[in-house]
């Protein structure tokens, strides 16, 4: 039978209409606190949000090309830091409906540390205990997703990407240490203050809660930036200053870009 005019117009407006897929889930605590950070805006002065900027730029950009989005996350020794923002970046792009792999990696491999995720198990990750020396948790975030495995890794390791990546330098050490990132399309420093200087003292939960909340904000901004431009609304709901928009420009300009040869 022959569609009329009013049938096929009908369809295509409810094709148009049609609401795109949601994001996963995520575990109530969490989403809790993933909706307070991103009321709040990213933290930090128009210096740290021009590297945020920059960071979002170098993802963009990798992200146009197609395919998929892989970030690792590097400190000195996959311990804190690193592992923070690799499962907060995992939850951040999800609830950003940005397709993105999370990865965390040091420039040598220890554990994560324990403190580190008694922090994040506060913020509403679900992480059971794990043995040995390097233990391997599973991280759960959502009731329905699978869970994500964390472990401390060095640059190289054979679940990280190899190439076709982009590197995100959370402390100034593995800043230093790696000008270059063998494999990354993308270097990006965006360092952080290392808890561990609390370490030991009655400040030291609140140091750690204070990373994760910092790195929580942060990376809730930059996915959703990032999302923003795959919509075709790039700039809008911007939460920095316009001096951090214009720093951001001259943070790429002298990033370093470490290409595969």
């Amino acid at each position: 039978m022959r569609a009329t005019p009013l049938a096929l117009c009908l369809v295509l407006s409810a094709c148009r209409t049609m609401p795109t897929p949601s994001p996963t889930p995520v575990a109530p605590a969490l989403e809790q606190r993933f909706t307070a950070w991103e009321a709040r805006g990213p933290s930090g002065d128009a210096a740290h949000r021009a590297r945020l900027s920059a960071l979002v730029e170098a993802l963009r950009r990798e992200r146009s090309r197609g395919g998929s989005l892989d970030v690792v996350f590097v400190c000195t020794h996959n311990s804190r830091r690193s592992h923070m923002a690799q499962l907060l970046g995992a939850v951040a792009a999800r609830r950003a409906n940005v397709a993105a792999r999370t990865f965390s990696a040091g420039t040598e491999a220890t554990a994560f540390n324990p403190r580190a995720v008694a922090a994040l198990v506060r913020a509403g990750f679900d992480m059971p205990p794990a043995d040995g020396p390097n233990p391997r948790y599973q991280v759960r975030w959502s009731p329905t997703a699978p869970p994500l495995e964390a472990f401390s890794k060095a640059l190289g390791d054979p679940s990280l990407p190899s190439a076709g990546f982009v590197a995100v330098m959370t402390c100034t050490q593995a800043d230093a240490a790696c000008p270059l990132v063998k494999g990354a399309v993308a270097r990006v420093a965006v360092p952080y203050e290392d808890p561990k200087v609390a370490d030991g003292t009655p400040a030291e939960a609140g140091r750690y809660d204070e990373r994760v909340e910092q790195l929580g904000r942060d990376l809730a901004w930059v996915f959703r930036e990032v999302a923003r431009e795959g919509d075709g609304r790039r700039g809008e709901g911007r939460r920095h200053p316009p001096a951090a928009a214009a720093g951001a420009s001259r943070v790429v300009r002298k990033m370093t870009l470490a290409t595969v040869k």
